[in-house]
């Protein structure tokens, strides 16, 4: 007996395809919104600080933490090789590379993808995108388009300040703990760290992220079920997929950029 139908697979490719283009005309539309969005300044600024204020305090302890742990596994390392004044170099080419841009996009997910998707979830829920097109208002437009630009403008933002919290961790740990040179520590690190293969390539990983994560949390509370089950399986896929795609693209955006 077969387990499944041909008609069944048809189907569900059907609605995968299906769900796919819907999501890639939302998306051009987001993008397409970037100059009205501009021009309603203040919803854009509001989301910035709700999305970047709120979720500040989780991005500098866990970028300390991070910092603290670089500086004791990379100094542990070097030393074999007698190369420990060059601490300061692996971890800010650690964080500004790598750990910056991806942590802050996994913790983003947690903590302003999950509140984002919620909050459109309970809107679809309680009918008010519905009554705002009733009034002629395109909640795309009013509503989801102010929330990705805010969630694109913040995510560079966090990574930065997640990258330089970081490091003033590993120094902590790597001068004042363990008694490195100060001077070689920082120095090696100026010397070392490029503006624009390393900071400028970071700032660019964050920014796709940011698009991704924000884009992938305003889908699922815009696609949910208008029920509080929808909600909460919503807010679940949204922390899974968006962290998943922030994994394949760091490694995607990484081999194009470091490749050379």
């Amino acid at each position: 007996m077969s387990w499944y139908r041909p008609s069944d697979v048809g189907y569900a490719v059907r609605a995968q395809l299906t769900g796919l283009g819907a999501a890639a005309r939302l998306f051009g539309r987001m993008l397409a919104s970037f100059g009205p969005a501009l021009r309603r300044g203040r919803l854009v600024v509001d989301q910035v600080h709700f999305l970047g204020n709120h979720s500040l305090a989780i991005i500098t302890v866990s970028g300390l933490f991070v910092g603290f742990v670089l500086g004791l596994q990379g100094y542990y390392t070097l030393q074999r090789y007698g190369s420990s004044e060059a601490l300061g170099l692996l971890v800010a080419l650690s964080l500004v590379r790598e750990l910056g841009p991806v942590v802050t996009a996994l913790l983003f997910a947690g903590r302003a993808g999950t509140s984002l998707t919620a909050e459109i979830g309970l809107m679809k829920a309680g009918e008010q995108l519905t009554a705002m097109e009733m009034m002629a208002v395109d909640p795309v437009q009013r509503v989801l388009a102010p929330r990705f630009w805010g969630g694109v403008f913040a995510m560079p933002l966090l990574a930065a300040v997640f990258s330089a919290v970081g490091i003033l961790g590993g120094w902590a740990v790597g001068v004042l703990l363990i008694g490195i040179d100060a001077g070689g520590f920082w120095s090696q690190m100026q010397g070392g760290v490029d503006v624009f293969k390393d900071v400028g390539n970071g700032i660019v990983k964050s920014m796709v992220f940011g698009v991704t994560v924000t884009f992938v949390a305003l889908w699922e509370g815009y696609t949910c079920q208008p029920t509080p089950e929808g909600v909460s399986r919503a807010t679940t896929r949204t922390v899974v997929v968006a962290s998943l795609a922030v994994l394949g693209l760091d490694f995607v955006l990484t081999a194009m950029m470091f490749s050379i």
